[in-house]
């Protein structure tokens, strides 16, 4: 598909050496672009690979583009046709190559599942193209889905394009791009890591690009290069690939390029002779010359003469006798599917027949919403029972209620993960899993999720502000996944309204891990919070300690004749904004510590002191130092004082007060100067921070 938007190289429209018209950019690389362009003399139309600006001047990529186009030398309709390599009057180096029209097999795999009889046709086409490139000593090493050209969307006219890292293998030749590492780790032969490549490495890269185009994705060899050289020793699993594709993808995967066949053409010609062929044929299993073992099992048709019994064995045409009523064998008899959020994707599954594939496409297309066609199934032999396709379209029949879900059956065993919606529908479809396999004998292993697939914060917040009785409650601002921590803290007016919070918040959050921190305020202190906007702290702490020493004090409980200690933290970094300190105590008064009689200061970056990436702001200080400077404030518990009460700091962006406001003032007034000064303006706050201090005997 050509990309519409202008690239940075050339535009739609621009003629190149007065001969090639740019129609616009087929793909973007991180050295240059490739654009589809037409002679205008011709008519005829080619792919014109160009470097940028920068790479044009870069000897070693020109060089790239030059070594590239000397492939032109290779003519064979499964591989691309060079024309010429040119600078252009802008100075762009650029390539010009036969355009191929149609998807690529990488593109072809993520649109459909590609049929086993296409990806046999696929193979023949692309091992003839090896055997051109190998006569002349060219080693792609780069071949993959992206690589092979599906000509007008037909398998029997794949062409393998994008030579650019190609080896060359003639005497005294120079490899395109060193003897280094090149190609794709999930395609690339075990021995291409080790930076050695030959014909088996190509034929490795074919086999591995068949079995990725009827999974339908990209193997996966782990993230980091230790974890890919160890899969890289491991063979590809093949199970679930019907034959004859299985064997051959085994044995152009072998980890040891002795074990693979002995070149393309050998492949080549086992192929044509599957595909093709209508001869005598010799017995099953005859061993190939150069393939190293059997690719394909010889299919028979035996035929009875008319008089006595005369038996001869014909190799049949590909179509009928993989294709018809010879069905591949299948085990495990599988499928492997999934639905959420990401859409529906069928990974693999078989049929016994065609009705049977309809009952199961049907059964796939109510549980996940999206319409599946029955040809998405292989038919296949190895079913392990009659009931096999009903007792899976009926477990399928269990899953369409969940919000996601991925099941795997192969033969009588089932594995099923999924996310239910809420706790009802879990125990609901619980109980019809149990259902379905007390009635089919199947072995099922489950494991479902409550739901939803993601908590959305504006959800949670709604249900904290519907269920709170003593102020706003906290949690972070962000969403929660399956499996997360939710936290949530603020203030409840009894015991029995955190727990009562507890159970709202269990059944809201689904499949995550509840981690609540009530403080059970009294009345008065309540009151107050609920004066107050839904603000977190932020980075704003308030911070206790001990006046005899200066400890923190982690608690909050303090004794008779303790010294509380409190400060108001923040990042040095705010220098703007105001702050403003009130006490309010058991008894109902609210005390304004700051600003207070004896320093009117509320200017953040005029209090206290920056020390490290904090500011720190006394608020109470210690006996002594109180005693030493009248304008601190202290308190001592004594017996009055029994009960708790709550350091809150404000931080606004513009004075929140009067800076007259009484020393102290009692609940009801406190409050009505508090919302007297948010009126039409609740923005104005950035931060409010809490703290309560438990005075006890």
């Amino acid at each position: 598909m050509i990309d519409p938007l202008p690239s940075d190289i050339f535009k739609s429209g621009q003629v190149l050496n007065n001969t090639y018209e740019i129609e616009g950019v087929l793909g973007r690389g991180g050295t240059g672009e490739v654009y589809r362009a037409v002679n205008s003399v011709t008519g005829r139309v080619f792919a014109i690979k160009a470097l940028s600006a920068g790479m044009s001047h870069n000897e070693d990529y020109v060089d790239l583009m030059k070594r590239e186009e000397e492939i032109r030398r290779i003519y064979d309709p499964a591989v691309v046709r060079y024309i010429d390599c040119t600078r252009t009057d802008s100075g762009h180096v650029v390539l010009v190559m036969d355009y191929i029209p149609g998807p690529s097999l990488a593109e072809e795999m993520e649109r459909r599942r590609v049929a086993p009889k296409e990806l046999l046709i696929i193979a023949h086409r692309v091992a003839t193209g090896l055997v051109a490139a190998h006569s002349h000593g060219i080693i792609h090493r780069d071949l993959s889905p992206d690589n092979i050209i599906l000509q007008d969307g037909d398998p029997g006219e794949a062409v393998i394009i994008d030579f650019g890292i190609a080896k060359d293998t003639a005497d005294g030749a120079r490899t395109i791009v060193g003897n280094d590492f090149a190609g794709k780790y999930e395609y690339a032969a075990p021995e291409q890591l080790d930076g050695h490549a030959n014909e088996q490495s190509d034929l490795y890269a074919l086999g591995a690009t068949l079995l990725a185009a009827f999974r339908g994705e990209t193997p996966f060899l782990g993230t980091t290069p230790g974890e890919i050289v160890r899969r890289k020793q491991s063979p590809l699993t093949t199970d679930g690939v019907p034959s004859p594709l299985r064997e051959l993808i085994d044995e152009l995967t072998a980890k040891d390029p002795a074990d693979r066949p002995a070149n393309a053409a050998a492949v080549a010609e086992q192929l044509g002779q599957l595909l093709f062929e209508k001869k005598r044929a010799e017995p099953a299993m005859t061993k190939r010359r150069g393939m190293g073992r059997a690719v394909v099992p010889v299919l028979t048709l035996l035929i009875l003469g008319a008089i006595g019994t005369v038996g001869y064995i014909w190799r049949a045409p590909l179509s009928e006798a993989l294709f018809g009523p010879d069905l591949p064998e299948m085990s495990p008899f599988v499928l492997e599917a999934s639905s959420g959020a990401a859409g529906f994707r069928l990974r693999t599954g078989h049929a016994s027949n065609p009705e049977a594939a309809r009952t199961l496409a049907d059964a796939l297309s109510n549980a996940s919403g999206q319409t599946v066609a029955a040809d998405a199934l292989t038919l296949a032999l190895g079913a392990p029972n009659e009931r096999w396709e009903s007792d899976v379209a009926a477990l399928l029949g269990v899953l369409g209620p969940l919000e996601s879900w991925d099941v795997t059956v192969s033969n009588t065993s089932a594995d099923l993960s999924g996310v239910a919606e809420d706790g009802d529908e879990r125990n609901q479809t619980i109980a019809a899993l149990d259902r379905w396999q007390s009635e089919s004998q199947f072995r099922l292993e489950f494991d479902l999720l409550t739901g939803p697939v993601i908590l959305r914060h504006g959800e949670l917040t709604a249900a904290l502000s519907a269920a709170s009785t003593c102020g706003p409650l906290w949690t972070e601002d962000r969403d929660y996944e399956l499996g997360a921590t939710v936290p949530v803290v603020g203030p409840v007016a009894s015991e029995a309204d955190g727990a009562a919070l507890d159970e709202v918040l269990g059944a809201m959050i689904g499949s995550r891990t509840l981690r609540s921190q009530w403080d059970v305020l009294n009345a008065d202190l309540c009151a107050v919070r609920q004066a107050l906007p839904a603000l977190g702290p932020g980075e704003v702490s308030v911070w206790l300690g001990n006046g005899r020493d200066g400890s923190t004090n982690h608690t909050g409980v303090y004794r008779t004749e303790q010294n509380p200690l409190v400060q108001v933290h923040l990042p040095a970094s705010i220098s703007q904004g105001y702050l403003w300190v009130m006490i309010v105590d058991h008894t109902g008064r609210v005390f304004n510590v700051l600003p207070h009689a004896n320093n009117n200061e509320q200017r953040i970056a005029q209090l206290g002191q920056v020390a490290g990436d904090q500011r720190i702001v006394p608020i109470l200080s210690s006996v002594a130092d109180y005693t030493a400077d009248r304008n601190l404030l202290a308190m001592r518990i004594g017996a009055d004082d029994y009960g708790k009460s709550e350091v809150i700091a404000i931080v606004s962006r513009e004075p929140l007060l009067d800076l007259r406001r009484p020393r102290d003032e009692s609940i009801e007034a406190s409050i009505e100067a508090i919302q007297a000064a948010l009126e039409g303006r609740e923005d104005a706050l950035t931060a409010i921070a809490y703290r309560v201090i438990d005075a006890r005997p």
